[in-house]
């Protein structure tokens, strides 16, 4: 075949292949939508800048018709993006206990005011008395909590073993966890998670692992090489701009 009818043939066919990607959804990109949907709130749009929630729940696998549990989320700034990224077929859990409820505050009532994330069902409970079906969660996503299991006060005292038994239950097999926390020293293990709320990124990893995780890998994009990583993450010098660890974890599908 000469080479004018190869370039013909092209011409003819391009069209077609590009119908047949856009009809089998390979162009669809949930999590970018989400992130453009009209009405998020300003200061999602400002938190997007150091969060960079496109890559972080990429690489989660975040997909549509997925059920998402967002852990200890607060506000639900993560639970807004899932919910317009899994769509009308998917659900969000967005769960707080007594003690996070208090942080979360009115920016939660606003957020779900006048059922505008229909597919976000808010989920009030300690970690203990969790009522989900058991194997009915697709992605976990634990975003700046996980160091809470090492800090203690008078209003809260959640331990690993709770914390990591509340996730398996409720995981598929095969299903992911995604964690994202501060950055503590390297060799600090939980030391800095009381005063710092920090935590050592190799003591959580093998801190998972060992509670029954598989890691399947880790994502740099939220590393930031002027932290310090010895200071308060409610210091202004790195408020919001804190190096962070991001890792995913599968749940074992015996």
């Amino acid at each position: 075949m000469g080479n004018l009818m190869k370039a013909a043939l092209r011409k003819r066919l391009l069209p077609v292949i590009v119908c047949a990607l856009l009809s089998s959804g390979l162009h669809a990109d949930p999590v970018g939508d989400a992130l453009a949907a009209p009405g998020r709130p300003d200061a999602d749009h400002q938190r997007d800048l150091t969060s960079q929630p496109a890559a972080v729940l990429r690489f989660a696998g975040l997909s549509e018709e997925m059920v998402v549990l967002d852990l200890f989320a607060g506000s639900g700034y993560y639970s807004e993006i899932i919910a317009g990224a899994v769509g009308p077929d998917g659900t969000v859990y967005l769960h707080n206990n007594a003690a996070y409820l208090g942080f979360a505050g009115a920016d939660l009532e606003k957020r779900l005011h006048g059922d505008r994330l229909p597919n976000v069902i808010r989920y009030d409970r300690e970690l203990d008395a969790f009522d989900l079906p058991a194997d009915s969660v697709d992605l976990v996503i634990a975003a700046l909590v996980y160091h809470d299991v090492y800090f203690k006060n008078e209003s809260w005292d959640v331990a690993a073993d709770v914390f990591f038994d509340a996730i398996h239950r409720v995981l598929k097999p095969g299903g992911t966890l995604l964690i994202i926390d501060h950055e503590a020293t390297a060799g600090s293990g939980n030391s800095a998670a009381q005063e710092l709320h920090r935590i050592d990124p190799e003591f959580a990893r093998r801190d998972i692992a060992a509670h029954g995780f598989e890691f399947a890998g880790e994502l740099e994009t939220l590393q930031n090489t002027a932290d310090p990583l010895d200071i308060s993450v409610f210091d202004p010098a790195v408020r919001r701009k804190t190096s962070r660890f991001v890792y995913k974890f599968v749940e074992p599908a015996d």
